[in-house]
């Protein structure tokens, strides 16, 4: 490895801090990690002390401070892949190989190691595989033949019907191309209102964040464009990293172009004309895909004068949470700041910033095109508009879903999925940090409300379904670990509980006097005085099992 990374440092020469995390992709894509001697070359460039490059390095779990293999090899274990004997591959990695996971071969060709969710639950098990010098690549239903090989990335989610409006006419092998996407109609329809009336139009529409938060969409754009401060900023949030969540990589996959043009239309509303995709690093085909779109829409005079640019994550859940985000864009670790001040105000650069969700986004144009009245019509009064699911486990048809809000979600799981593959036992509802629901308690309706009323959680839309055959003392564990892991350490409620959990988790089998009344301590400690989201769901898989299935809590 030749550790002179001189060129790619000149590319970079008379930026700052926010150019660190696409440096750094540079220069590990070239060499493989990130030594001190390119620390130090990287200091030089952006000015900035290498112990912050160190501690920037050390916080994003796709960075390497150590020499890797040529090639890398990152297997999930996470729910839906261990479900898909994702386990049985990364040990037949390392058998083969005669290491262990997180090592190197002698040879310095192969380092395998464990990986949390890489969002193709769907495709289970996956693998993303890193080769020096070439992009990254997602791997679906992964095995280890194919692994050593050089991997198959082909792959495709089917999703979307002719009644569909965010997969409309159902998706193909292929992302929408711009000719067949059209020229923006709800862009220049928009540009002939003013940018309080497209707000006044999303308001009235009742879109919610589909992020999980569900924020009103319109109220968000309007405290940013009334903030003062200059520039602003729009950033789409799609560092969607939550196990079981993966309806906005289909999306950023597909229909790339609808993506950007609901970015256009909350850059034209709020006021601005710069905007970044924030996307998780787990996602490099959707982030060539990206580009690609957004190449082509410039080269087509479709923008105008709005700058949009993909910034690549580098493995930390954290950075879902807003203001994470921003610390990441800044060229940070990803800790998420005090509120308030809030991003409407006090975003990205210290600047009013409107952050929206990838699927959010996707639903502006069709409000815009058909109409607020249109929105409404589908769904609920609490829930307007079509709502994407991602649905992975023990079902016949995993995927990505359109629905109108309002169907059951036994109708749902018989119908669109194909019914549940063996005996059901419990649905995950919202994803890792979600609720459980038991057979007898799946005829609630796909609502916010109804599931909040249920003492559920709708989320970000994701749906994990484990029959009879899952050890739930196992998936909660995996759970745990999770957060664990992502617990970006800046608070320690969360950092000492999610590690507490994740102890008495490991002894299920055998509890200690005590346990249950400890993890319900920890859930509630981490809920009520963690500084963010993360925090404050990391307890609530467990603290739901506890209610739903006390057995699993009691010695055997």
């Amino acid at each position: 490895m030749n550790g002179d990374i001189s060129e790619i440092c000149a590319r970079y020469q008379g930026r700052r801090r926010e150019a660190l995390l696409p440096l750094l992709w540079d220069v590990q894509m070239a060499q493989g990690s990130i030594g001190p001697a390119q620390v130090q070359q990287i200091s030089h460039t952006l000015r900035i002390p290498e112990a912050d490059i160190f501690g920037v390095i050390g916080f994003y779990t796709l960075f390497h401070a150590q020499p890797t293999g040529r090639r890398i090899i990152r297997v999930c274990a996470d729910p839906a892949c261990a479900l898909a004997d994702a386990d049985s591959v990364l040990h037949e990695l390392c058998a083969r190989l005669h290491i262990a996971p997180g090592e190197t071969t002698a040879d310095g060709e192969f380092t395998i190691e464990h990986s949390l969710c890489l969002g193709l639950c769907d495709l289970a098990p996956a693998a993303l595989l890193s080769a020096r010098g070439e992009p990254d690549r997602a791997i679906p239903q992964a095995n280890a033949d194919s692994l050593l090989a050089g991997g198959a990335s082909d792959y495709f989610t089917p999703a979307g019907d002719a009644n569909s409006a965010l997969l409309a006419g159902g998706l193909t092998s292929a992302p929408q191309s711009l000719a067949d996407y059209g020229d923006y109609a709800a862009l220049r329809k928009a540009r002939a209102m003013t940018g309080d009336r497209v707000i006044a139009e999303i308001e009235a529409s009742g879109l919610i964040g589909r992020g999980g938060a569900a924020f009103p969409t319109g109220l968000k754009w309007k405290f940013t464009r009334a903030a003062s401060g200059a520039p602003k900023y729009i950033v789409c949030n799609a560092d969607e990293s939550e196990p079981g969540t993966f309806k906005d990589r289909v999306l950023m996959e597909h229909r790339p172009h609808l993506l950007l043009e609901g970015i256009a239309l909350a850059a034209y509303a709020v006021g601005t004309d710069q905007a970044i995709i924030f996307i998780r690093g787990e996602y490099p085909h959707a982030t060539q895909i990206l580009q690609d779109a957004i190449a082509e829409a410039e080269a087509a005079g479709l923008l105008g004068g709005l700058t949009i640019e993909v910034r690549r994550g580098a493995g930390a859940y954290i950075c879902g949470e807003e203001t994470a985000l921003f610390e990441a864009i800044e060229g940070k670790r990803g800790f998420p700041r005090m509120k308030p001040p809030y991003p409407t105000t006090f975003g990205l650069f210290g600047k009013p910033t409107a952050v929206n969700n990838v699927e959010t986004l996707c639903a502006v144009p069709p409000i815009i095109t058909r109409g607020a009245d249109w929105f409404r019509s589908i769904g609920t009064a609490g829930s307007a508009g079509p709502k994407l699911v991602s649905v992975s486990g023990h079902v016949a048809r995993p995927g990505v879903y359109e629905i109108a809000p309002g169907l059951s979600l036994r109708d749902f799981l018989e119908g669109q999925c194909g019914g549940v593959t063996g005996q059901l036992q419990a649905v995950l509802m919202g994803g890792a940090a979600g609720t459980f629901l038991r057979p007898g308690e799946i005829d609630v309706p796909l609502t916010f409300e109804d599931l909040r009323e249920a003492g559920s959680t709708f989320g970000s839309g994701a749906i994990m379904v484990f029959n009879d055959t899952v050890d739930l003392r196992d998936m909660l564990l995996r759970l745990g670990r999770f957060f664990q892991h992502e617990s970006c350490g800046k608070c320690f409620p969360c950092q000492l509980g999610t590690q507490r959990q994740v102890e008495i988790l490991k002894r299920l089998d055998a509890p200690l006097p005590g346990d249950r009344e400890r993890l319900r301590d920890i859930g509630m400690t981490m809920t009520e005085a963690s500084i963010c989201g993360l925090g404050h769901t990391a307890g609530m898989a467990v603290m739901s099992a506890m209610e739903k299935f006390p057995g699993l809590f009691e010695a055997e």
